[in-house]
């Protein structure tokens, strides 16, 4: 029984299923990268959270929360700085103002310009964990037709073949068949783990976003809670 060789059959393929498997190899490479990239960033950032989150809650004032942050590169690091320059702005917007008898509903009103810098910052943030994942669903979804574009190609070279030698021996058709297997082949080994990522990160960055929701309210129901207590 002969074995079987991938690189002998690639280099036996015509110029078209070699373009093929170069194509599903370039799609390989880059969708590989991007699994090893994404693995390490929520890899750190699960750490990084979970260190912030415990200074965070351990510490006595915004303040010292705010300097851990700018040393922090997770999502709950960058929502708090913007949360908590956005506050910063209020504040001295609420200490120049010429009327200081602020009802409890004038002090929660500035809060609306709060929460929507937090789901800003949010959204950027989620923005950023996402990117190059699109690729990964493209190849999931695109590369088994590029393997079956190569598939269709072989069949055309083995019927090709028949009717050059006027025969349909195994000898003839043989060659054909086995580019378009090792292109069917090739788009599924493609495509197979692009979309079992894809999905695994998309799973991460749904426990992430979720967290950053949490800790969005989390920021807000302390800012709200001071303002009450302040109004009373």
């Amino acid at each position: 029984m002969q074995d079987l060789n991938i690189l002998s059959l690639f280099w036996q393929a015509g110029i078209v299923v070699k373009l093929v498997m170069l194509l599903l190899l370039s799609f390989s490479g880059l969708s590989w990268f991007i699994v090893y990239q994404k693995f390490i960033l929520f890899r750190d950032l699960k750490l990084e959270s979970a260190q912030y989150l415990e200074f965070f809650w351990n510490s006595k004032n915004l303040a010292d929360a705010h300097r851990e942050a700018k040393e922090s590169p997770c999502p709950e690091a960058a929502i708090f700085q913007t949360g908590y320059a956005e506050l910063q702005k209020l504040e001295q917007a609420q200490q120049t103002d010429a009327n200081k008898d602020k009802t409890l509903q004038d002090r929660l009103a500035g809060l609306d310009n709060l929460k929507r810098v937090l789901s800003k910052t949010s959204a950027t943030q989620s923005a950023a964990l996402e990117s190059n994942l699109s690729f990964l669903a493209t190849t999931g979804s695109a590369t088994p037709f590029i393997g079956l574009f190569g598939t269709v190609w072989g069949i055309m070279v083995s019927f090709n073949e028949i009717g050059t030698h006027g025969s349909a021996s195994l000898a003839v058709v043989a060659p054909g068949i086995s580019e378009a297997l090792v292109a069917t082949a090739g788009g599924l080994g493609v495509a197979i783990p692009a979309v079992i990522f894809f999905n695994y990160f998309s799973n991460k960055l749904g426990v992430v976003e979720n967290e950053m929701d949490n800790f969005s309210t989390d920021f807000l129901n302390l800012v709200e809670r001071d303002r009450l207590t302040r109004g009373q």
